[in-house]
């Protein structure tokens, strides 16, 4: 299965809240896509669905295929710690996601782009893996070549986040990952326990 290039608004819907960032069509349309929309009645979902929601949710909100997820649930289930807070540090991790957090582009999406093409380094080197895992104490910054890229200067005037375990140098467009964020630490509406129970079964 390819990743998700559709409309990102459909699936906000299908969640109930707006998993890509900012969305003013979400806001206009709260309610479930589907011919009868709002007025649709729905039956209580089973246990099944609901995990099944989340881990949904999850992949959406990072952009992970379902390989590397499970293959991702899998380190996480044999690492020590709590097994639904490691896999969401292992998502936070990944590279793509330091640079959305970063504010080097307004989405996940945009951000495994610049990944792709070359723009972004860890520890002065160029790395084009959306998935590489960030470690403490990583420097990643823009390349040199890039730094005068409109879209990353866009995005970073537009960017108020700040994150506790990110240290960021608007000069030298680079930041620092400074340690491994806390369940509390991380923003993202996901019950990481359905995931697990999911999996486990």
């Amino acid at each position: 299965m390819a990743r998700y290039t559709g409309p990102k608004t459909k699936i906000a819907r299908k969640f109930g809240e707006p998993i890509f960032g900012d969305d003013k069509s979400f806001e206009k349309k709260k309610y479930p896509p589907g011919q009868h929309g709002n007025n649709r009645r729905r039956g209580k979902k089973s246990e099944y669905a609901i995990q099944l929601m989340e881990k949904q949710k999850a992949k959406y909100t990072y952009g992970i295929l379902e390989r590397q997820f499970r293959n991702m649930f899998e380190k996480a289930n044999s690492a020590k710690g709590i097994t639904g807070e490691v896999l969401l540090q292992m998502c936070e991790k990944r590279l793509d996601n330091v640079v959305y957090r970063f504010g080097l582009s307004p989405s996940r999406s945009g951000a495994r782009q610049l990944v792709s093409h070359k723009h972004i380094t860890v520890n002065g080197e160029i790395v084009n893996i959306p998935s590489f895992q960030v470690k403490v104490n990583d420097i990643i910054g823009v390349r040199e070549k890039s730094k005068s890229l409109s879209v990353i200067d866009e995005s970073l005037s537009n960017s108020s986040a700040v994150y506790e375990w990110l240290s960021w140098n608007s000069e030298k467009k680079e930041g620092t990952f400074v340690n491994v964020p806390e369940r509390t630490q991380i923003p993202e509406n996901i019950n990481e326990q359905f995931i697990v129970e999911l999996y486990s079964k």
